[in-house]
């Protein structure tokens, strides 16, 4: 069951949302658009562009380096947890003291995975006509030589890792703290609104996995929804931060043809943050905003399926 449900989310949130994803991070990082791609239908548009003027590569590119990334952060989790107090998971009986520990192991995992981050968006931005047949370890490669300063040359632009550090932080502790807040909120109403109608003790094996199963995936989808719209500007503003001094070629998300250069020469968070501010206005923040719509409806899409599917099986059943 619960093997089950992660392979679902697995596939809704990385495989199938992986050409939103790789859309919604050009239109981050390129400041010179002037279509912001605010709506769902600018971006389906853009998307159709791209594959005919590229092919479908151009909207799964990446993909790898991404479950690498989420491998490294795993990992690492289970590394330090296992030889620090940091504890991984919280009981029941939490303190802030657990907590604080709790949230220090998610920071450190941020830190750790924080190279690979930076290659894996290079992988997901860089455009599929100026670049080589990527191999699917070059996102550790990359990464690897952007911890140890060497590798791919870079431009004097290049933000050290330091000053990446406190965003790349920010934004990835936030993200998880608002998740498992939504997470834990939707499950306890969807608990309460089912609690009169638990399944009686004969009631099928299907149906009991229909009212076990779904309020988690509900509770997941809402959960990730929240965290990714609420910190939608400060992920614009860590995109670009990553991505300044590296010498990324992306589409051209006005047309989805031709491609731009990332020349940008912010000097930290606070910088890019006035300068985005200043010369795109607030909506600069949230450019691309339309591939959220589009994965999370892809995502409602998922779900329906799964719960007609179900029910499907529980009317045969019955």
């Amino acid at each position: 069951m619960k093997l089950r449900q992660r392979i679902l989310i697995l596939f809704t949130e990385n495989v199938l949302a992986h050409p939103c994803i790789v859309l919604r991070r050009q239109c981050q990082v390129n400041y010179h658009a002037r279509n912001y791609h605010l709506t769902p239908f600018t971006i389906v548009n853009i998307m159709y562009s791209i594959n005919k003027a590229q092919g479908p590569r151009a909207l799964w590119k990446g993909m790898g380096s991404t479950f690498i990334v989420q491998g490294i952060t795993l990992g690492a989790e289970g590394i330090i947890s296992e030889f620090t107090p940091l504890p991984r998971e919280l009981s029941y009986k939490w303190s802030p003291k657990q907590i604080g520990g709790h949230l220090m192991l998610k920071g450190l995992t941020c830190l750790i995975a924080m190279p690979f981050y930076s290659a894996s968006l290079i992988e997901t931005v860089q455009s599929e006509i100026i670049r080589d047949n990527p191999g699917i370890l070059d996102c550790l490669k990359e990464g690897i030589g952007r911890a140890m300063g060497f590798g791919v040359p870079h431009s004097k632009r290049l933000l050290p890792l330091l000053a990446l550090a406190f965003p790349t932080v920010l934004h990835g502790v936030l993200h998880y703290v608002i998740s498992s807040i939504v997470q834990k909120l939707v499950l306890l109403l969807l608990k309460k609104e089912n609690s009169p109608s638990l399944p009686a003790e004969n009631s099928s094996s299907v149906q009991s996995m229909l009212d076990a199963y779904f309020p988690e995936l509900i509770a997941s989808f809402a959960a990730s929804l929240c965290a990714d719209v609420m910190l939608y500007p400060l992920e614009t503003v860590l995109h670009r931060l990553h991505i300044q001094g590296t010498r990324t070629i992306i589409d051209n998300t006005d047309l989805g043809y031709e491609v731009l250069p990332i020349n940008t020469q912010y000097e930290g968070m606070r910088d890019c943050i006035n300068t985005i501010k200043r010369e795109e206005g607030i909506l600069g923040f949230y450019k691309g905003f339309g591939a959220v719509v589009v994965q999370y409806t892809l995502h409602v899409a998922v779900l329906q399926f799964t719960k007609i599917l179900y029910s499907t099986l529980l009317q045969n059943v019955s």
